[in-house]
């Protein structure tokens, strides 16, 4: 048994779908991820411009690597039974449902790599976290074509994965990659709330995920419009895409958690910042971390207009953080909470103040959002 065969076997004994290719990037991928960021869709996420280079020729950061084991992971959790208590309200991605998924796989990365080494290989794992792009590496293998969501679908199963690289410094062949089955279909593209989805692929400047999870900010008004009850990322682009009908399964080494699927929001309120980290320390949530949670609950409070949010609202007049009483002047307004959009207009913080202000004085919204940073 080769070498390749023995690593890819001992992948798949442990659960994971693995595929090799030669690590190269294709001249139309580098192409596509520099317009990409040639046209700011990033928005905030500048560590992809920082890495490109190494992104688009990986053996110029790699050199002794020459191929590249993908290995992918599915996620395609049942519906779990919303716990009793607390306020539960909004929606959380279904990739979030279980302890961080890069834990997970890292662990596994490890294993196979220590299992290359005895054979004389040298291997180094990455999840997310290196200049990689695992899209056109997953799609070169054969594990899948690109979505037009730009998520990498599986016939049979769609596009409820997670995927993770094992680089070696064994020679693979190439493979034939996997043919493009999304044909005329443009379900992702009506499904998105924000037109997200273009010819460039997904623009971050107007994603859901990217705003509530990456985004560490203050939000713009029509943020605030569009998200709706995403608490944490969004799957709409993944729920009307009619290949997941086939979906179906997870990873051994997940564990989907109802108190991941249907956070208590008290505690993005109630905990202080340091308590926070510990709880969540395991889970997605540690991501964007507890001000920008209860910002992104604050939202969903006001888009439902639930009554049984706003006691969090009021608490959040107090919070120690102004990027919370900020989304906190916001959420009042939309709930007609004057006496606290009222004390929120005399806020120590200027920003607070004024926005609060501007919304009790009826400023153009365009004003207000581009008082955001």
């Amino acid at each position: 048994m080769s070498r390749l065969e023995a690593l890819r076997l001992r992948a798949e004994r442990m659960g994971l779908w693995a595929r090799w290719t030669p690590l190269v990037t294709p001249e139309d991928d580098r192409r596509r991820l520099l317009a990409w960021l040639d046209a700011g869709a990033h928005a905030g996420m500048d560590w992809l411009v920082r890495t490109a280079d190494t992104r688009v020729a990986p053996r110029t950061r790699f050199g002794w690597a020459k191929s590249a084991l993908v290995l992918a992971a599915p996620y395609a959790y049942p519906e779990l039974e919303r716990p009793r208590g607390g306020v539960r309200l909004g929606r959380v991605a279904r990739y979030a449902w279980s302890p961080d998924y890069h834990r997970a796989l890292a662990a596994a990365l490890d294993e196979l790599a220590a299992f290359a080494r005895g054979l004389g290989v040298e291997a180094k794992g990455y999840v997310d976290f290196g200049p990689l792009l695992e899209w056109s590496l997953a799609r070169q293998a054969g594990i899948g074509w690109q979505g037009k969501n730009t998520l990498i679908l599986v016939e049979g199963f769609g596009s409820y994965l997670h995927l993770a690289v094992l680089l070696t410094s064994l020679i693979a062949p190439a493979p034939e990659p996997a043919p493009a089955r999304c044909g005329r279909c443009t379900a992702c593209f009506r499904a998105c709330p924000t037109a997200a989805i273009g010819a460039l692929g997904v623009d971050a400047r107007r994603c859901i995920s990217y705003w509530t999870i990456e985004h560490r900010g203050d939000w713009p008004v029509w943020v605030y419009d569009l998200t709706g009850d995403w608490l944490f990322g969004c799957d709409d682009c993944q729920t009307s895409c009619p290949w997941n009908r086939f979906a179906h399964g997870y990873w051994d080494r997940f564990a989907p958690d109802p108190e991941l699927a249907y956070p208590d929001l008290t505690l993005f309120f109630t905990l202080s910042g340091r308590a926070f980290a510990r709880r969540f320390a395991h889970t997605a949530f540690a991501r964007p971390g507890r001000a920008a949670m209860a910002r992104n609950a604050l939202a969903v409070i006001a888009n439902l207009k639930a009554e049984e949010g706003i006691p969090l609202v009021k608490k959040a007049v107090q919070d120690k953080s102004p990027r919370v009483r900020k989304a906190a002047a916001e959420a009042a307004f939309r709930l007609g909470l004057v006496l606290e959009l009222s004390a929120l207009a005399k806020d120590p913080d200027p920003g607070v103040a004024a926005w609060a202000r501007g919304r009790l004085e009826g400023a153009p919204l365009d004003d207000l959002g581009d008082a955001v940073g």
